[in-house]
């Protein structure tokens, strides 16, 4: 009288279940995608951090950011970008991938790119891969071109001459 329903046959909600298996490894791709997302989504880069004209730092300085000087720094500072505002003094070594100097500084500069600008006044030497001064800067010291002047250890070697075998 009554027949056997295919719809609560056991072998087919196998097959039905082994289907959605499929279709659920295909959403777990949806949590990779938001990594994905999260992952290429790039970091704001932070503003420079800037010391005002009435702050006075005494010793030294380091950041991979950038920072602006309008003040006083008697000690070393190492950062990415390194402006020298009008206002600012320094007293000590600055090291730099850019260093824009519109300021004072007392001491060794090093830099991949230092720019003097007319307001610059630098007493010390000067160790940089490329450099712009402006007419109107005051420089008192030396100058000198690396390849890496970022690294102190790494000085423009003359080409040694080999020993004589004796």
């Amino acid at each position: 009288m009554f027949s056997k329903s295919k719809i609560n046959d056991p072998a087919p909600q196998d097959a039905d279940a082994s289907k959605p298996a499929p279709s659920s490894a295909s959403t777990a791709p949806a949590p990779s995608k938001q990594s994905e997302f999260k992952a290429s989504a790039p970091k704001a880069k932070p503003p420079a951090s800037v010391l005002s004209s009435d702050l006075h730092v005494t010793g030294n300085m380091k950041t991979t950011g950038d920072v602006q000087v309008e003040g006083t720094v008697e000690g070393d500072i190492r950062a990415h970008l390194l402006t020298i505002g009008e206002t600012a003094t320094i007293k000590g070594e600055v090291v730099a991938d850019d260093v824009v100097i519109n300021g004072r500084i007392v001491g060794r500069v090093r830099g991949l790119k230092v720019r003097l600008t007319s307001t610059a006044r630098v007493e010390g030497d000067i160790i940089h891969k490329t450099i712009a001064i402006e007419s109107g800067a005051h420089f008192e010291g030396s100058v000198q071109r690396q390849d890496d002047p970022l690294n102190p250890g790494a000085k423009s070697a003359p080409a040694q001459k080999p020993n004589p075998a004796s």
